[in-house]
């Protein structure tokens, strides 16, 4: 009698699938396609950038810095004092070495501060600083 027991409790268990290696499959995906996309920077603040005939399409590595119609400064999402945008650049520059400066002033924004934006990268030594604009 113990024989047709043990048998009926083997037919139940033949039917049931285990998803546990398919989860763990799914789950090493997804850690694979966090790791390796890519993501967006930003300056920060939208701004309307200036029209030009000449313009260059620029690599990665970039450090890209906003200036809005009011003169607020914005790196990485964050508004920035101007007497800290040099450390700023450096501390960048330590990241990433051969990173390059991108200035996205608005069309109505004051030349001084993309002079004093321009004055900081120097001082950090950074050798490519550009200017963002539509063409």
């Amino acid at each position: 009698m113990k024989t047709g027991l043990m048998k009926k409790r083997d037919d139940e268990n033949t039917g049931e699938i285990d998803l546990t290696p398919m989860l763990d499959v799914v789950f090493i995906l997804l850690i694979f396609f966090i790791v390796t996309s890519v993501f967006i920077t930003e300056a920060g603040i939208e701004v309307v950038k200036p029209e030009a005939s000449t313009a260059e399409p620029r690599s990665k590595d970039l450090i890209l810095i906003a200036i809005s119609n009011d003169g607020q400064i914005w790196i990485d999402g964050e508004q920035i004092d101007p007497r800290f945008i040099r450390s700023r650049f450096e501390r960048r520059l330590a990241e990433t070495p051969n990173a390059s400066v991108v200035i996205q002033g608005d069309r109505t924004a004051q030349n001084e501060h993309v002079m004093t934006i321009m004055r900081a990268a120097r001082d950090a030594q950074i050798a490519s600083v550009a200017i963002s604009t539509e063409n």
